[in-house]
């Protein structure tokens, strides 16, 4: 399969127009679920596709070790590359791995200024033209809502999409009347769209909470394929 029909064919099609298109420059989306239950595979196969596309994606880490994040990537690479016979595979490889930065912070040792430096450094000052920054691994019980909304006022500068994960442990667990885990209510201000992944017998559900000015608890007809670490359609 050539690039283009791969991309068009993609399950994160279906999430799009779902969500009016997509999150939006400017906007932040959050992925919400329990430890375990696949928030990184889910952003990093929705960073693959915008690499698949062209764009230039930084990934930002917040966890104490990065080597495992590479793997995520490579692997749900080749797992893409091989369900859907990707023509000249190692040299789309090659492009998407020159569209891709990884960056590591530790949330506690760095300020938000710290951080929009970092990042406008860069994006600036380093010419890395970013589209989409996916953050993973922040820590929202110990964040606060105007470093969010600092970050929102950032991308809508730069003209970034962000996608963040959300750890909900199980004392967190409870959710508002629509839906929305109680760690990031103090959060929703700032958020366009919030998904949660919903473990069920045979497989873990894609659920739209927020998408951006509407509230909704639908399921997608989109799953986390546990084998492949893919989303893929029902």
């Amino acid at each position: 399969m050539v690039r283009e029909e791969l991309i068009r064919r993609s399950p994160l099609r279906i999430l799009e127009k779902s969500i009016h298109g997509g999150v939006g420059v400017g906007n932040i989306a959050v992925i919400a679920a329990r430890k375990g239950t696949g928030k990184t595979a889910c952003l990093v196969h929705i960073a693959t596709d915008q690499l698949f596309q062209g764009k230039h994606v930084i990934h930002v880490s917040f966890a104490s070790r990065t080597d495992h994040i590479m793997s995520w990537y490579e692997d749900i690479f080749r797992e893409i590359a091989r369900k859907r016979d990707l023509e000249d595979a190692m040299t789309v490889h090659d492009d998407l791995i020159r569209n891709r930065v990884l960056m590591n912070f530790n949330q506690h040792g760095i300020t938000i200024e710290q951080f929009l430096k970092s990042l406008r450094a860069m994006i600036v000052a380093g010419g890395f033209a970013a589209d989409t920054i996916v953050i993973d691994g922040y820590d929202f019980e110990a964040g606060d809502p105007e470093s969010l909304r600092r970050l929102r006022d950032f991308a809508k500068e730069l003209k970034l999409t962000l996608w963040f994960s959300a750890s909900t442990h199980r004392e967190q667990s409870e959710v508002d009347e629509n839906g929305v885990p109680m760690l990031l209510h103090s959060y929703l201000d700032h958020l366009a769209v919030i998904i949660s992944l919903t473990p069920e017998k045979k497989h873990i559900r894609l659920r739209v909470i927020k998408d951006h000015d509407q509230y909704r608890s639908e399921g997608l007809h989109l799953e986390l394929d546990s084998k492949s670490l893919l989303i893929v359609s029902e």
